[in-house]
């Protein structure tokens, strides 16, 4: 497949530079939503690069020192928790993107961005579905966020033991959801996702 099909389709209509935008961390039931946009030069390709959920954990560590040496620009962002309680996963993932998007020097012509909607941004933009596995900016976006969530996750685990952050990010595995059971909520956790765990109205 060409990896850079929709890069040099938009540079072939005048739009450079180009940005991918991936986000990473909208399921789980604890810990922010990250976003990364990330501007890479025109025609390289990074082997190994692909969406990061085909990744090993050590394979995504290796290429984020890989993308963000070789990257023009790159930004890395996040929407809180009670951002996400406030204003729904969707709105919170969006303003991670814009603020992913807002780092970036110079400011890209066209954005990239994964799935099929599309977070206000001051350039056009382009939703492809499915991105991370078709334009290799997209899937190194992928690959910035979900790295910096995973680490991130590490890093509260440290903070919260009892949660065992570490071995699922947060996510809703059966382990969680009964250490959440077991010892409730903590300021981590988003309380719109828990409703049915913890037997709360809406």
């Amino acid at each position: 497949m060409d990896w850079l099909c929709y890069e040099n389709e938009a540079m072939a209509a005048g739009l450079s530079p180009v940005c991918g935008v991936d986000e990473a961390g909208r399921g789980p039931l604890a810990g922010p939503v990250f976003a990364a946009a990330v501007i890479l030069p025109p025609g390289l390709l990074l082997p190994g690069v692909n969406d990061s959920k085909k990744l090993s954990p050590k394979k995504r560590e290796a290429l984020f020192d890989l993308i963000c040496q070789n990257a023009v620009s790159y930004g890395i962002a996040s929407a809180s928790e009670a951002e996400i309680d406030s204003v729904n996963i969707l709105n919170a993932t969006f303003l991670a993107m814009q603020r992913a998007v807002a780092q970036l020097d110079p400011q890209p012509a066209l954005a990239l961005v994964d799935g099929n909607r599309l977070p206000s941004l001051p350039m056009p933009a382009k939703a492809i579905v499915k991105g991370d596995a078709l334009s290799l900016s997209i899937a190194a976006a992928s690959i910035l966020a979900k790295v910096s969530r995973d680490r991130l996750m590490e890093e509260l685990g440290r903070q919260y033991p009892q949660y065992q952050f570490d071995k699922h990010k947060g996510y809703g595995t059966k382990l969680h959801i009964e250490l959440i059971r077991q010892y409730g909520p903590c300021p981590l956790h988003r309380r719109s996702f828990l409703t049915k765990i913890l037997g709360e109205k809406n």
